[in-house]
């Protein structure tokens, strides 16, 4: 008879078999995982299987966002069009002038990305129909298929379900109802633009763009970025000749609209914020005062104006400055970036309500000529790796 050969090992069971680290205990594992670099366990998970399903397991999974979330960072977003190059750097939340990152991601020629706000780890980036999504902590990304449209007037919201797990792309496009030349206000027989073409996007592989149907006619304020809070996309939009503020559940992927406050500057000057984990919308006519006003319960459509700011920071970034509205610090201090990107070293300022004074923040290695820096709060650090959604 003949002897039956013994099936070769694949060379992953030969990596397990012969890791001197499998006898340590979990605990011990988990914490040294716990003291690495996002970049370096997203690397290590494909040492071994032993590895990766320490990594990748949902225990683990949790432990490390738990521990993200309670230590959240800024997230800066820079464009060098002479290097044809888009990186992040970012820095503790707490102490900006502490524990910098940076990753680097090639961009093809002439090809500058908008994000919007990061969740959960991962950031959105769109130009024209091309979009990506990425971990900025270990400097993957993967392209997703182009959105279906022949339109240029895109507006896209990034955001995570929480219910099901999913992080999800919402997309509008708008189009002129009526008439073929230039639109005017002033004529009667015209209407005002209307988005259309609402789509999203699930990340995952084999996905595909799909349209969907939304019961509000309104148009959306493609200047103002899109919020997410608690698997809600939120958004400012026309409605019924308002300003008024349209939500998108990501569960159900329901529409729904909620009245403003009956405030002129609100209505003229206002754009969306997080305000330490409110929907908030923040106003400033030019140079004047910066108010906020807070959505305290978005059932009741309950606002309350919790602050008026008036900086005095001219002497900081002279008059040839726009200071805007980025975010809260756990300290109170609310982060204002600068239009333009201010020239080398970048900054950007921490004002105190209470004392009402400002103090500069310098971040180095990220304001070099020419750069385009955004500035993104509440980031919190992922290890996790994308499958290729085509």
């Amino acid at each position: 008879m003949k002897k039956r050969g013994r099936k070769s090992k694949k060379p992953e069971e030969k990596r397990d078999e012969y890791d001197p680290c499998s006898i340590l205990p979990l605990e011990l594992k988990t914490e040294i995982l716990l003291k690495l670099l996002p970049k370096s366990i997203a690397r290590l998970g494909f040492v071994s299987n032993h590895w990766s399903s320490i990594i990748r397991g949902q225990d683990f999974t949790n432990l490390y966002m738990s521990r993200s979330l309670a230590q959240p960072r800024l997230l800066f977003s820079v464009y060098r069009p002479n290097m044809q190059m888009q990186f992040f750097h970012s820095c503790s939340q707490e102490d900006p002038s502490s524990d910098h990152r940076r990753v680097s991601y090639t961009l093809s020629s002439d090809l500058r990305y908008w994000f919007s706000p990061p969740m959960g780890g991962l950031i959105f980036g769109r130009k024209g129909t091309k979009a990506i999504i990425g971990n900025p902590s270990t400097g993957q990304f993967v392209s997703l298929p182009r959105v279906k449209t022949q339109r240029k007037d895109i507006f896209s919201i990034f955001g995570y379900d929480p219910v099901n797990d999913l992080y999800k792309v919402l997309c509008m496009t708008v189009i002129t109802k009526r008439g073929s030349q230039a639109f005017k206000w002033e004529d009667p027989m015209w209407e005002e633009p209307m988005s259309e073409e609402h789509q999203v996007f699930t990340l995952g592989p084999k996905q595909k763009w799909r349209m969907l149907e939304c019961h509000y006619l309104h148009r959306h304020h493609s200047g103002s970025q899109g919020i997410c809070r608690d698997g809600v996309l939120y958004y400012l939009a026309s409605f019924k000749d308002k300003r008024s503020l349209m939500t998108f559940d990501l569960s159900s992927e329901d529409f729904n609209v909620a009245k403003l406050p009956e405030d002129y500057t609100l209505q003229q000057f206002g754009y969306l914020v997080n305000y330490s984990g409110k929907i908030a919308i923040v106003t400033q006519a030019y140079s004047g005062p910066m108010d906020l006003w807070v959505l305290e319960d978005a059932s009741k459509e309950e606002w309350s104006k919790v602050a008026a700011v008036i900086p005095s920071i001219t002497d900081i970034v002279g008059n040839d400055q726009i200071v805007i509205f980025s975010g809260i610090l756990p300290t109170g201090e609310i982060i204002l970036a600068l239009l333009p990107t201010p020239k080398p070293p970048f900054f950007f300022l921490c004002y105190d309500p209470k004392e009402k004074n400002a103090r500069k923040v310098v971040i180095e290695g990220i304001g070099e000529d020419s750069a385009a820096v955004n500035v993104f709060f509440d980031h919190v650090e992922s290890h996790m790796v994308l499958s290729k959604v085509s």
